[in-house]
């Protein structure tokens, strides 16, 4: 990145004017770039110790489709600190049951959505859509929001005008933007997912630190032809997955489609070339030809795909690198450490390190690298841990052979029957729980009379602007519908994550 710290871990020296706990006669000021999950999350917490937060976004508006996400573990925790809690259990899918079927759509065999210890408890599903519709609703009267718009390019202000040492680090840096004037912040956030612009500025190309783990997945919306009640309906074929059910308060139908390849070359902002792709994975299934087999829906979903509004398509990827931050500018969720849809716990982490990163900065009196070195520390082994339970569960998404998944088939209707079912539901969600509750969350005090208690914003708010402006159709990189969604495991012994909310 032009003009940022050529040494990631150079110190800063504290400013101490800007302390959003002191009386000062500047607020700190953070650029978001990112208006899904991580990027709102983050500004209420920054609002709330008393920055200034601006939040840009690619599309034109909120994007308010997508698909179930869960809540789990530290994440509640989280959620219950941001007043949200009850919002989001208000606005809970509501699933009830799960079935799998044949290549004749037969319901072979039925769960209930609990059998597994999901959406009970310590967990919560909801659709992403409705979550970014509470966290923006919760922070655009104290919060700058900018749609349409994407930065460019990030400079840090002591290149352009030559200054340097303390009386530099008060200058922060300057961004440009596709649509609005250059600007300038404290502090850039890249919270912009798993394709982020803000991480190929400041840290190099994607190649770098995203590494695909043999699969791609695609979602989308389409009409509920089935009549599905809070259900879902999940099909195998080797190597394929493939899902379709409704949501509570939701005339439409999801779907989603997973297969299993090597790393596919096309433009991840190109949405036909990603339905081209996934019209060629899954080309002649169902149709009942004799040289392929499979549920006579699939035509129907990929019909669907074509006409969805809220289309999806990525591979099932990490993001890993050895450093979140450099300079001023810091990654937050998918940016800094996708763990793939496979994990199940990608909203859950975004939640939590947006409460992580705020209180940090907070508390560094404006000492940004060590707040950052202090996030990091913090969340490292959260996400490492959920990482490589991706790895596993990204493994066994899909079976290889139809004998594996007739037994797993064979495996899900004796379950409600074991006597000892309750011991193979616990083995199956133990590495989910354990990455749900992978870390100890500290308090960070908030400065008084930012928001109330319950988040509600208060009068005497930063301002917002809803600017409408260029934009194009994401696909599968658009951040706002990065896939959380419910996946079930297919090819093991026994299923390697709960079938609702994996």
């Amino acid at each position: 990145m032009p003009g940022t710290d050529s040494n990631p871990r150079s110190p800063r020296s504290p400013r101490t004017d800007q302390s959003p706990s002191t009386n000062r006669t500047r607020r700190t000021t953070v650029l978001i770039s990112g208006a899904s999950i991580a990027g709102p999350a983050l500004a209420y917490w920054l609002h709330r110790h008393g920055f200034a937060v601006t939040v840009v976004e690619r599309a034109p508006e909120l994007r308010t489709g997508g698909y179930k996400v869960d809540l789990r573990g530290v994440a509640i925790e989280v959620a219950e600190r941001m007043g949200i809690l009850e919002d989001i259990r208000r606005a809970s899918t509501d699933m009830r049951t799960g079935a799998y079927v044949n290549d004749d759509g037969e319901r072979i065999a039925t769960l209930p959505a609990d059998i597994f210890g999901a959406r009970t408890g310590r967990d919560d599903e909801i659709m992403r859509g409705e979550l970014a519709r509470i966290l923006y609703e919760r922070t655009r009267a104290d919060v700058e929001y900018v749609f349409g718009d994407s930065i460019t390019s990030i400079t840090s202000v002591d290149s352009i005008t030559g200054r340097a040492g303390e009386e530099a680090d008060d200058l922060g840096v300057e961004v440009t933007f596709e649509q609005g004037a250059p600007r300038r912040f404290d502090i850039v956030v890249g919270a912009d997912g798993i394709h982020s612009t803000v991480r190929r500025l400041a840290f190099g190309p994607e190649e770098r630190f995203v590494r695909h783990l043999g699969a791609y997945i695609s979602a989308f919306s389409l009409p509920n032809e089935l009549g599905l009640d809070r259900e879902e309906l999940y099909h195998a074929m080797p190597g394929k997955l493939v899902c379709t059910y409704s949501s509570a308060g939701d005339p439409a139908a999801k779907a989603f489609m997973i297969f299993r390849s090597p790393r596919l070359r096309y433009d991840h902002r190109d949405s036909g070339q990603q339905l081209a792709l996934l019209g060629a994975a899954f080309a002649g299934d169902g149709t009942g030809t004799a040289q392929t087999r499979g549920w006579g829906m699939i035509p129907r979903m990929l019909a669907g795909a074509r006409e969805a509004t809220d289309f999806y398509f990525d591979g099932m990827q990490l993001v890993e690198m050895d450093r979140w931050s450099r300079g001023p500018v810091v990654l937050l969720g998918d940016a800094a450490h996708c763990a793939s849809p496979a994990s199940g716990q990608g909203t859950g982490m975004a939640l939590v390190g947006a409460y992580v990163l705020a209180g940090e900065l907070a508390a560094a009196n404006g000492d940004t690298a060590a707040a950052f070195d202090r996030y990091e520390a913090e969340m490292r082994g959260y996400v490492e841990v959920n990482q490589r339970a991706a790895e596993k569960f990204a493994k066994e998404m899909t079976a290889g052979s139809r004998g594996a998944i007739r037994f797993r088939h064979l495996m899900m209707r004796l379950l409600p029957h074991m006597p000892w079912k309750d011991l193979v539901a616990k083995k199956i969600t133990e590495d989910v729980q354990r990455g749900a509750n992978a870390i100890t969350l500290k308090d960070y005090p908030v400065a008084a009379g930012t928001m109330g208690a319950k988040g509600a914003p208060s009068a005497g708010s930063v301002g917002a602007t809803d600017r409408g402006g260029a934009t194009d159709r994401g696909g599968a990189t658009d951040p706002a519908v990065t896939a959380d969604m419910a996946v079930t495991a297919y090819g093991a012994p026994v299923p390697a994550g709960p079938p609702y909310a994996a």
